[in-house]
């Protein structure tokens, strides 16, 4: 059984025949009575009866008139709450942001996000990027902001490349050279972040491929706390070059690195067999600087 002969059937019941009942369905008289007929034929019973006064429901065809009722509000609920996901007046975002640089780059992203689409509540998750791709890929999150390479089954877009500073002690012998060198890890600890950071993984590969295995000092997921770790001669940080905006650094000396292989390359990734809710979208095309479609 469909819906439209549903629809025919309560025309019919409401308008109390099937002149009536065709002007108010857009249908001739004909199509309305197949529709019917054909409905009976299917449930093997008797809907109508046909008399001078109009047409009556017979018991079974009362059952299947409540259940019409039922099924076709039900269905403009459906189409109802649609429109309201396509048009953005209801939806969720399930966003993934890391602890590192998502103040910077995010936090004002957000709350245009908010200005724009009030009636969107925001889910949000902040952990490493590796971790956000699990979330990702298992269904949990819709977007999460990663580092380059993004891992397998992931599509994404960029949003900002930021070169590495080396962050040192101003008492630190290499202090005053113009470029910091990945080869004089060897020598010096170095304070990495929590696991589940790609920054870790990107900056251990870069080390690899000049022959260095940089002693770990410490980790923390905290800027400020890394920042307060160097000055104190706890050893030296990698950071890219935003976290770094606003701040002071004191008793710090910022260097940038020799060489153009390691860079911070942020991107919003997503899977890539996923069917992205408005919602995602939107924030997607925000992102981009796309105007919002209001």
């Amino acid at each position: 059984m469909d819906l439209r002969s549903l629809r025919y059937l309560v025309e019919v019941v409401r308008h109390g025949g099937f002149a009536r009942a065709a002007d108010h369905a857009h249908a001739s008289q004909p199509t309305l009575s197949k529709a019917i007929a054909q409905l009976e034929d299917e449930l093997g019973m008797r809907l109508l009866e046909r008399g001078r006064g109009g047409v009556r429901l017979t018991a079974a065809g009362d059952v299947v008139h409540r259940h019409a009722l039922a099924m076709l509000a039900e269905q403009s609920r459906l189409r109802e709450e649609l429109d309201a996901l396509r048009g953005l007046r209801r939806g969720e975002l399930r966003l993934g942001l890391p602890p590192l640089g998502s103040s910077v780059l995010f936090a004002p992203l957000l709350a245009r996000f908010r200005q724009h689409y009030p009636p969107i509540d925001i889910r949000l998750e902040e952990h490493g990027s590796r971790r956000l791709e699990q979330f990702v890929l298992a269904g949990e999150l819709e977007v999460a902001a990663t580092l380059q390479p993004v891992g397998e089954g992931l599509a994404w877009q960029d949003v900002r490349d930021e070169p590495m500073l080396a962050l040192l002690p101003q008492a630190h012998p290499r202090a005053g050279a113009k470029r910091f060198r990945l080869e004089w890890l060897a020598d010096t600890p170095l304070i990495l972040f929590e696991e589940g950071f790609a920054l870790n993984q990107l900056i251990r590969e870069a080390c690899a491929r000049r022959g260095v295995a940089p002693q770990e000092a410490v980790r923390s997921a905290q800027v400020e706390f890394i920042l307060a770790l160097v000055a104190a001669g706890g050893g030296i940080a990698l950071l890219p070059r935003l976290t770094l905006e606003g701040r002071t650094l004191s008793g710090l000396v910022a260097l940038p690195l020799a060489g153009n292989d390691l860079r911070w390359k942020m991107v919003l990734a997503w899977r890539r067999d996923a069917t992205l809710s408005p919602a995602a979208r939107a924030w997607l095309a925000l992102v981009a600087g796309q105007p919002p479609d209001l």
